[in-house]
C-alpha cells in the first residue's frame, strides 16, 4: 500500500491495519499496537479529518481504528469500518456523546474509551477555572502586561474569596467528586450537590471529614443532596458542571437557570459544551458583571459564540483539562490496548482491575474499557 500524503506509518510489516486520526502523545501506544503485529497509519495533520477523509483513511482493509472526540463517528463510518473488515474502535476520550453507539453495535463493533486516568487532571483544571476567575487572574495578567500598573490599590481586581462559601456540584462522578474534595478539604467549603445516580459517596465522605475535623476542633462543614439542579444554583457560589452530554443534560444551563444563580457566583464547565446555553451565558455575563464564568469546553467547537471572547469577566482555555503529559500518554495506551485486545481476541477486563494496570509493559490479558460489551457476547 502506497503511503498517503500527510500520514505516517510505524511497524509497516504488521499483518493487521490499525487507523489512528490524529497523532497520539508518547511511544507506549505504538508500542503495544506493534506488539499486537499491527501496522499503525497515524495522520499527521492538526485539522479535523472530515467524514470523507476518514473513509479514505478506512479504504477497504482496515482491522481497527483510534479517533478522536472531534469526530463524528457515525453509521457511516462504522459501516465502512465494518466493511473493510474493522473489529475494533476506541476514542481517545472518556466521553463518547461523539459515537453512535448503536451503529457500532449494529455493525457488530466493540467501541473502547479511556477512564480513570482523566479524573485528577481534569479536575485540577476545574479547580484552575475556579480560582482564575473568582480571583480575576487573566484580567489582572492583561493589565500587567499592559503597562497599566501604576501602584497598589485597596480597589484593585477584588474577587471572591472560597473559603467558607458553598460549592454547587452537578454530577458526582469521578471527576466531580475529585473536584469537591480539592474545593471543600482544601478551602473549607460547604457543598450542595446533585446527581440522578443513588449512588451516595459523596455524602459518607464529608461525614468522615466531618468526624476528622471535630476531633481537631474545626467547624463542620455543610453537605446537602439536593432534590434538583435549581436547588444547587440557587444555593452555590461556585458551580461547577461535571455531567455526560446527553439528551437530557443539553442546555441544562440556560437563562431560565443562570437567572438563579447569585449575581456574584462562579460557573465552571470541564464537561461538555452544550450543556451551557452559550448565548445566554454571553448575554448573563453582560449584565452581570460580578458574575463569573471558567469554560474548557464550547458549544460549537473550536468556536465561541458572538461576544464571549470579549467578556473579561470568562476565562476560556481550549479544551484542556486532561492535557498533562502523563494523562494524554495513558489515554493513548488505553486507547490502544482495547484495540490491541479486542484484534487479539482477549475478554473485557473485570470491572475491579484498575485502568492503570494496563499502562505498563506487562498489562493485564484483557481489555481495558468497552463500552458495548454486549456486541461481544
Amino acid at each position: 500500500m502506497t503511503q498517503t500524503p500527510g500520514w505516517s506509518v510505524h511497524n509497516p510489516g504488521g499483518s493487521l491495519r490499525v487507523v489512528v486520526t490524529k497523532a497520539l502523545p508518547g511511544s507506549r501506544w505504538l508500542e503495544v499496537l506493534t506488539a499486537a503485529d499491527a501496522r499503525i497509519e497515524v495522520c499527521d495533520s492538526e485539522r479535523i479529518l472530515s467524514q470523507q477523509s476518514i473513509l479514505e483513511a478506512i479504504g477497504d482493509a482496515c482491522d481497527g481504528a483510534i479517533g478522536q472526540l472531534t469526530e463524528r463517528w457515525d453509521d457511516t463510518l462504522f459501516a465502512a469500518l465494518a466493511g473493510a473488515g474493522g473489529r475494533a474502535y476506541s476514542n481517545y476520550a472518556v466521553g463518547f456523546d461523539n459515537v453512535d453507539v448503536a451503529a457500532a453495535t449494529a455493525h457488530g463493533i466493540p467501541v473502547g474509551n479511556t477512564p480513570g486516568v482523566l479524573t485528577d487532571a481534569t479536575a485540577e483544571m476545574a479547580v484552575t477555572l475556579t480560582l482564575a476567575a473568582a480571583r480575576r487572574v487573566v484580567e489582572a495578567d492583561a493589565f500587567m502586561r499592559a503597562g497599566r500598573y501604576d501602584g497598589w490599590l485597596p480597589s484593585l481586581f477584588l474577587g471572591e474569596q472560597m473559603r467558607g462559601k458553598t460549592l454547587g456540584l452537578l454530577g458526582a462522578g469521578r471527576i466531580g467528586r475529585a473536584y469537591a474534595r480539592i474545593m471543600v478539604e482544601g478551602f473549607g467549603m460547604n457543598l450542595c450537590w446533585f446527581d440522578p445516580a443513588p449512588d451516595d459517596a459523596v455524602s459518607g465522605w464529608i461525614q468522615a471529614l466531618n468526624g476528622y475535623r471535630r476531633q481537631r476542633g474545626a467547624a463542620q462543614l455543610g453537605c446537602e443532596r439536593a432534590a434538583s439542579v435549581d436547588d444547587v444554583l440557587r444555593a452555590a457560589d461556585v458551580a461547577s458542571l461535571h455531567m455526560p452530554l446527553t439528551d437530557d443534560t443539553f442546555h441544562v444551563i440556560d437563562a431560565s437557570r443562570l437567572a438563579l444563580m447569585k449575581s456574584d457566583a462562579v460557573l465552571v464547565n470541564t464537561s461538555r459544551g452544550p450543556v451551557i446555553d452559550e448565548a445566554a451565558l454571553v448575554t448573563h455575563c453582560r449584565e452581570k458583571p460580578r458574575f463569573r464564568a471558567g469554560l474548557d469546553v464550547f458549544e460549537e467547537e473550536p468556536q465561541m459564540k458572538p461576544g464571549l471572547a470579549e467578556l473579561d469577566n470568562v476565562v476560556v482555555v481550549p479544551h484542556i483539562a486532561s492535557a498533562t503529559v502523563w494523562t494524554r500518554e495513558a489515554m493513548a495506551t488505553l486507547a490502544a490496548n482495547n484495540v490491541a485486545g479486542l484484534l487479539g481476541g482477549l475478554p473485557v477486563a473485570d470491572a475491579n482491575t484498575p485502568v492503570t494496570d494496563f499502562l505498563g509493559d506487562a498489562p493485564p490479558r484483557a481489555v481495558p474499557s468497552i463500552v458495548n460489551p454486549q456486541v461481544l457476547g
